[in-house]
């Protein structure tokens, strides 16, 4: 086996051009899944990171879908009746089991003052109840946390992120600190830790007040509040999801047969629908590149039964001092495998580099489909197999005297 493999490398190094001409094509089609698949996996990772908001074993109760396809329904959703904190208090009364059942409302594009310093008007800002924060995975990194009181006496306290403490408070402690966001005045209590980037983009931009407070301040513009579960184990998750919305659904007075009149997600359903959507376009990608094998495929064939015309007269010799039918079928094979892994080699690394550079311009992070490449290779040893079968075939069954005759 080793002889047949080296014969078939010198033979494959002496016919540099058509080796070469015979690779383009399986580096095409391999080089074009392989590329589409990372900067797939780049963002994928991205937005899963990004998502992930919510804490673990965490769904989240709201009025309007967290995927809203503007398709004509619209209505649909604003139609809805808003869900409030009367909705929230006698959820929290019918699931005992739940660790945590927070509310939080929000509000974007505010502008923080500190002095005569600003922030782009980018700020989100959180009204909550404290079990909220720990839905959400907020934690202090330093200051206080909110307390109760805060939230019973509509407090104008609040905790930030640290792009405001980045932007506002060079060399100087935020803490006990007022700020005016658009206007209304709330002292900072603490500073919360960074969260995960989305496509490298801060998430840190953001301000968490008592929900008593943000009710008073902004709930005339914003009157529908989210409610966030968290499960005490991963065990009973699925069956906190459920009884949560069947008592959504009581407490709400939805009819049976009737569609939900609120949407229940969490960081497990976001990424599944985000599947839904890049699986369509790997399913593309697949397609097309199979199509870019099969026309390499065939080339190969082509190249071999050349290859097999040209070298009548070698195979003529080889056979009639001993070569042996699965020898001389063994070496062309092993030729059409080797054109199409190296191939299949240059096509990943070509894949992967240029779609870790079309993917840092996302400011994504760095990332390898190491299944996709595995099912690269294996497309690449598949179209060695059957489209150098035959060529082999032909070599293997050459009479010797004919072959020695061959002019």
């Amino acid at each position: 086996m080793l002889e047949i493999l080296k014969l078939s490398l010198q033979s494959i190094k002496a016919n540099k051009l058509r080796t070469t001409l015979t690779i383009l094509g399986i580096v095409v089609g391999i080089f074009s899944i392989i590329v589409i698949m990372t900067v797939i996996t780049m963002l994928q990772s991205s937005i899963e990171n990004g998502v992930s908001q919510l804490n673990k074993n965490t769904f989240q109760i709201q009025k309007w879908p967290s995927f809203q396809m503007h398709d004509g329904n619209d209505s649909k959703w604003r139609n809805r009746e808003d869900i409030t904190l009367v909705h929230y208090d006698r959820l929290k009364d019918v699931l005992p089991t739940a660790k945590y059942i927070g509310a939080e409302q929000w509000q974007f594009g505010k502008i923080v003052k500190f002095g005569n310093k600003e922030t782009n008007p980018n700020i989100q800002v959180a009204g909550v109840t404290l079990d909220a924060i720990k839905t959400n995975n907020w934690v202090v990194d330093y200051g206080r946390e909110m307390r109760s009181t805060d939230i019973k006496y509509s407090e104008n306290v609040c905790l930030v992120g640290k792009e405001i403490v980045e932007k506002l408070f060079v060399n100087l402690s935020p803490v006990n600190q007022e700020i005016k966001v658009n206007g209304f005045p709330f002292t900072i209590i603490g500073v919360l830790e960074r969260q995960p980037q989305l496509f490298g983009q801060s998430r840190d931009n953001y301000i968490v007040v008592p929900i008593t407070t943000f009710q008073s301040l902004y709930g005339k513009y914003n009157n529908s509040i989210n409610i966030t579960v968290m499960s005490a184990s991963k065990e009973d998750y699925n069956t906190l999801i459920e009884s949560a919305t069947g008592a959504m659904r009581a407490i709400r007075k939805d009819k049976p047969g009737n569609d939900n009149s609120f949407d229940v997600f969490s960081n497990e359903t976001i990424i599944g629908q985000i599947n839904n959507i890049t699986g369509g376009v790997k399913i593309g990608a697949l397609a097309v590149s199979i199509i870019a094998l099969l026309a390499a495929g065939v080339g190969i064939m082509n190249i071999m039964l050349v290859s097999v015309t040209e070298r009548t007269k070698e195979i003529g010799i080889r056979k009639a001092i001993g070569a042996k039918r699965r020898s001389i079928l063994g070496q062309f094979l092993f030729e059409a495998i080797i054109l199409c892994l190296i191939g299949g080699f240059i096509g990943i690394f070509l894949g992967v580099s240029l779609g870790n550079l079309a993917g840092s311009f996302l400011n994504a992070k760095a990332a390898i489909p190491y299944d996709w490449v595995a099912i690269g290779l294996t497309l690449c040893v598949f179209v060695g197999v059957v489209f150098g079968t035959y060529p082999a075939y032909k070599a293997a069954n050459l009479d010797p005297i004919e072959a020695l005759r061959y002019e």
